[in-house]
């Protein structure tokens, strides 16, 4: 099933070269991946996963290796920012 993958900020390095511009990609996974099975297959550091959406709903950390992805869903996960 296809689902949406995007990352922001210093994140946005761990995507493909062509999905930078675009901050994220059309990806391909198993029926039953998580977001944290994403987080783990491009290796992105779990502390630095801070803000993780899916279809633009926030999903607690806890919840994030439990709730399995459908075909469409639009996963973007930001790390933590501060400002000034």
């Amino acid at each position: 099933m296809k689902i949406t993958f995007k990352l922001y900020a210093t994140l946005s390095d761990y995507l493909p070269l062509k999905a930078r511009a675009r901050s994220g990609f059309e990806v391909e996974v198993e029926a039953g991946t998580t977001p944290l099975d994403l987080i783990e297959r491009y290796g992105l550091p779990v502390k630095l996963c801070h803000l993780v959406l899916i279809n633009g709903s926030y999903l607690e950390p806890g919840l994030r290796g439990q709730r399995a992805l459908v075909e469409g869903d639009v996963v973007a996960i930001w790390p933590p920012i501060a400002g000034g």
